[in-house]
């Protein structure tokens, strides 16, 4: 199995937080966030930003392979991570009910709704090569990422 390196989660909050402290725009800021994650993380295929537009999920900012553009409320993990409002550590894709295969080669993914107020925006997702990529550690710095983004956006 594939080991993966650990990421020192702390250091990349900061250096989030730094990447767009003076910056107010939407898409600057996924651009950016999506540019630092891949060169950040091992092991991973696809990071990048789903927003919510006209009540689904349209494709945003990203690195990686081309991706679905359109994702419905509901379905899929990115899907479900909204309608949940809920994030999403799936270990292995091909178990996930009505999983949406963007890419054959993700395994594992997470997913992280996106809030502006209240209200769910979007949600960072993230896929990887191999199964069982992903723990709840990486879940839960991956959502304070998220905050970081939210408290910019506010």
């Amino acid at each position: 199995m594939t080991e993966v390196k650990e990421t020192n989660y702390d250091l990349l909050q900061k250096q989030v937080a730094s990447l767009i402290e003076d910056e107010s725009n939407l898409i600057a800021i996924l651009s950016n966030v999506s540019a630092l994650l891949n060169d950040s993380l091992d092991q991973i295929n696809w990071v990048g930003f789903y927003l919510i537009e006209n009540n689904e999920l349209i494709l945003g900012p990203f690195q990686g392979h081309p991706a679905c553009v359109h994702i419905a409320i509901g379905k899929g993990v990115c899907g479900t991570a909204v309608e949940t409002n809920e994030s999403q550590l799936v270990e292995d894709v091909n178990a996930f009910p009505g999983h949406i295969a963007c890419d054959a080669n993700s395994k594992s993914e997470v997913v992280v709704p996106i809030h502006k107020g209240n209200q769910v925006i979007g949600v960072l997702d993230i896929d990887a090569p191999i199964i069982n990529r992903f723990s709840n550690t990486d879940k839960v710095a991956l959502e304070e990422i998220v905050s970081i983004i939210e408290q910019q956006i506010a």
